[in-house]
């Protein structure tokens, strides 16, 4: 049995906080951004035209201890050490000890994106071997699938691929809006991200499923136009790609932008307005896709 201890802090406390968590006997600790899912959600990486942050502006710390009769003591010296009020509230839940790969793995089935496209996790058999199976496990950088906007990306790229397009995959994650690209008969197919981790997964990704992706920094500079250009991020390092994403597009290309609530596709749209027209091309679960063509 173990215990989960959950705070929220500010930018300025969550470090100082994960550290005195870690140097009071936490197991692991982990931070995340307390507003995800809302329309105040912020991206960790900074994006081209905007600063970078280091930590969210609200962030929930997570911390693993051992159970003991005075850990809510040594939380509330722990608060004290990293300049917090002793007093901020906290949430504690017992976590069973478990077989946590099997759960995990559990926990990702394959999914079905169309009657062609699948999504399917290594430790899974193909549940229908005819289709194009992409081959991805969940990982360190985001994009397994489950997720209503990778979703949307997907189902725009089977309809609007063609053979021997090129494509651009900007914020690639995982890889794979580009390892589908290529499997759905893309050309050339280039994925950027700012996060190294994030190469390094989409390049293992690759791999495994067996495509030839050109993968760079969002650092490099970059001055190819693409037919295809999807990018599955959020509204606001969108909105700042603007002037970036709409150059990158040939004559007659086609741009997918996902990461957008329903509730924020107006204002994606107005800062689109200079560069390039957009509609609402689908909605899923609250979260829109954005399409245009130049």
């Amino acid at each position: 049995m173990w215990v989960s201890v959950a705070l929220e802090t500010d930018a300025a406390h969550a470090e100082a906080l994960s550290d005195a968590l870690m140097a009071a006997g936490a197991i692991s600790v982990s931070v995340e951004d307390a507003q995800a899912g809302t329309e105040l959600e912020t991206p960790q990486f900074g994006e081209p035209g905007s600063p970078t942050t280091p930590i969210w502006e609200v962030s929930r710390v997570i911390a693993l201890f051992e159970p003991a009769p005075d850990l809510t003591d040594r939380i509330a010296a722990v608060l004290v050490q990293a300049g917090m009020d002793r007093d901020t509230p906290l949430s504690l839940e017992e976590v069973a000890e478990q077989d946590w790969v099997r759960l995990t793995q559990s926990q990702f089935d394959p999914i079905r994106i169309s009657g062609r496209l699948w999504i399917v996790p290594s430790w899974h058999v193909a549940p229908d071997p005819a289709a194009i199976n992409l081959e991805l496990d969940p990982g360190l950088a985001f994009g397994t699938g489950s997720h209503p906007t990778t979703r949307l990306c997907l189902e725009w790229l089977e309809t609007t691929i063609a053979p021997g397009v090129s494509v651009l995959d900007y914020g690639c994650g995982s890889g794979i809006l580009a390892i589908a690209a290529k499997k759905l008969g893309a050309g050339e197919t280039a994925g950027v991200d700012i996060d190294p981790a994030a190469l390094t997964a989409a390049a293992d990704n690759a791999t495994r499923n067996q495509v030839e992706l050109r993968l760079a920094p969002s650092s490099a500079p970059m001055d190819q136009r693409f037919d295809i250009v999807v990018a599955n991020i959020l509204t606001n390092p969108l909105m700042l790609l603007a002037p970036l994403l709409t150059s990158r597009l040939a004559p007659g290309g086609k741009l997918a932008l996902s990461g957008v609530l329903e509730t924020q596709a107006a204002q994606v749209i107005a800062a689109y307005a200079p560069f390039l027209p957009l509609r609402v091309g689908a909605v899923h679960e609250g979260w829109v896709r954005l399409e245009g063509e130049r």
